[in-house]
């Protein structure tokens, strides 16, 4: 790439679904697409040769990203649409409103008709969707049409007009798809009743409808009309299997600003959603530092009333992730459950994704800002008294008590210093006993540490549970160390952090950075432990079989592994191949112990 800001940007893009949006220098957008996976998305505009030459012109004037994750590829499709259709940025094509997408409409009137449209009118009725097409509205609007007979004319039912007689049945009530409410022959709170039960299967209740598809089908079963009964099958696997509106698309939410805020030791981070008629038109994030341990809801509060007065908001009503007020004449909610929850959660999940990018950026651009967020983080997290500059971490080794041994892997500001490892052999435990392993090499580390005057870690990290740390603990108290330095311990099934005199272990969450530098202290100790451990177990070999070989010295050793490069080849070498690397006498000796053994 020849910005190497634009590099930065799709190196630490999420692999979430969701829109991106290209931006030139001027900050005038350019483009905006969707994507199953942003950062693989994102990243093929810049990685390979363009067949047209506007998008070679378009990817030369990028110049920032951004993006929104959201739920699902579906979500994607309809974010896309509405912002394209609000912004018109030069390299997409067109959106007309004649194009967009279907709704399902519950029309404002006596004896309701349900129709699909694809124009909102604000006039009372009630709109479902949007649905990404038309095949889904039409088999909703199928399944409704055979459980609830309903209407399709476009009379005027009023009860004056019925009264009179106005009207006359037609070809639907004949054939039972209508029950003639035209010549009053439903009443208007039976059919209500069907467009109550009709309102549940469109927000995707579809509880009872499945039970009478069921029930239609085992009768159709019964009466061997395999046809029929394989129809309603169908129709029953596609209500299962429909997701039957999207979290960022509820109609009945409109014209509200939605924030939420997501913060560490240093910085936090506060998202901004603006939904019309449950459409996200706008999405911003925001970073900032945090002077004076400021709590979420003033920094959150702080922020709402900045962004709003940026972006010339009208909007009265907020969602918000945490409790602030904002001034009068504003509603402000906290969501528990529902489509509002589903709103907040959502942006909190952007702005939980743009930390993680800015930590990904950060880490690229300003390697020593990053150590020190990184460092705070860790004290923060694991409760320290210090930040963890100085990181141990052991673990043991061993297969079935033979050759036990020890590894210490040391980290440095969040990195390995491969060149402080160490590796240890078990000298005063017999068989396989980690416990009394780990006391040991913990006492002589930190007793050679002192002997020396060498510095000690902030951290001491044990590889396993409740009983390892006990023994490191014991460990550093028989050398007076208990209380100058923190030592945990972390189960592998889990993840489980323990701490000395604390039964109820600490979970980190999975994508905190603070797990992630000791999952790698871990499995470095465990690889080092590993790789020592092969080493002994390969030199051991060597000494019990071709060390016994009588009148054969380390140099004829030396020789015949050089050339096989290992025991197994030089057993099954013919006497004539050991003769070429080793002489006849030696040779016979080689060949006629493995002979006899």
């Amino acid at each position: 790439m020849d910005n190497p800001s634009v590099d930065i940007q799709v190196k630490t893009l999420p692999t979430s679904p969701g829109v991106y949006l290209y931006y030139d220098k001027e900050d005038k957008l350019l483009y905006i697409g969707k994507a199953k996976n942003l950062k693989k998305r994102v990243a093929s505009y810049f990685n390979k040769n363009h067949d047209t030459q506007r998008i070679t012109i378009l990817v030369k004037k990028i110049h920032t990203i951004k993006h929104i994750v959201v739920e699902t590829e579906t979500d994607a499709l309809l974010l896309e649409n509405n912002l394209i259709k609000k912004h018109q940025p030069r390299f997409n094509v067109m959106l007309k409103d004649d194009k967009t997408y279907p709704w399902i409409c519950i029309k404002k009137e006596r004896f309701p008709r349900i129709f699909p449209t694809r124009k909102f009118i604000k006039d009372g009725s009630e709109y479902f969707g949007p649905y990404t097409n038309f095949k889904t509205v039409h088999t909703l609007l199928d399944l409704i049409k055979g459980l609830y007979p309903l209407r399709t004319c476009t009379y005027d039912l009023s009860k004056a007009k019925i009264d009179d007689g106005k009207y006359k049945v037609c070809l639907e009530y004949h054939l039972k798809n209508c029950k003639g409410p035209c010549e009053d022959l439903q009443d208007e709170e039976s059919y209500n009743a069907n467009i109550e039960a009709i309102r549940q299967i469109v927000k995707g209740n579809f509880k009872d409808s499945l039970g009478q598809f069921r029930l239609q089908m085992t009768a159709h079963a019964e009466k061997m009309e395999f046809e029929d009964a394989q129809r309603i099958k169908e129709k029953i696997e596609v209500l299962e299997n429909y997701q039957s509106r999207s979290t960022v698309v509820n109609p009945k939410i409109s014209n509200v600003d939605v924030f939420s805020i997501f913060s560490d030791e240093s910085y936090a981070y506060i998202n901004y959603l603006q939904i019309s008629h449950g459409a996200i038109i706008r999405s911003h994030t925001t970073e900032i530092k945090k002077k004076l341990d400021e709590t979420d809801a003033h920094l959150l509060q702080l922020a709402i009333i900045e962004l709003r007065q940026r972006f010339t908001t009208t909007a009265r009503e907020l969602y918000v992730s945490t409790p602030v007020s904002v001034g009068e004449g504003i509603k402000v909610t906290t969501p528990q459950l529902g489509d509002k929850k589903k709103i907040v959660d959502l942006s909190l999940r952007n702005a939980k994704y743009y930390r993680q990018e800015r930590f990904k950026q950060i880490k690229i651009i300003d390697p020593d800002r990053h150590i020190k967020r990184l460092m705070a983080q860790m004290k923060k997290d694991l409760r320290l008294p210090f930040e963890p500059i100085h990181i141990e971490c052991f673990d043991n080794s061993n297969i079935q008590g033979t050759h036990p041994v020890a590894a210490c892997v040391v980290f440095k500001n969040g990195k390995p210093s491969k060149r402080e490892y160490r590796k240890f052999n078990i000298k005063t435990v017999e068989g396989a006993n980690d416990f009394a392993s780990m006391e040991e090499v913990v006492y002589r580390r930190y007793k050679r540490l002192l002997e020396e005057k060498q510095p000690l870690p902030q951290l001491i990290i044990v590889d396993g549970g409740k009983g390892q740390l006990s023994s490191g603990l014991k460990a550093l108290e028989d050398l007076g160390l208990r209380g100058k330095i923190t030592i945990i311990g972390i189960a592998k099934r889990l993840e489980e952090i323990y701490y000395p005199g604390d039964s109820i272990p600490l979970y980190l969450d999975k994508k905190s950075e603070s797990l992630k530098v000791i999952q790698h202290l871990r499995n470095e100790a465990h690889r080092f432990g590993i790789t020592f451990h092969r080493q002994k177990r390969s030199a051991a070999a060597l000494e019990t079989e071709l060390d016994a070989i009588p009148g054969i010295g380390e140099k004829t050793i030396l020789e015949l592994l050089t050339h096989f490069r290992s025991v197994k080849r030089i057993k099954i070498a013919t006497k004539e191949e050991l003769t070429a690397i080793i002489g006849n006498s030696r040779a016979t000796k080689v060949f006629n112990y493995y002979l006899s053994t």
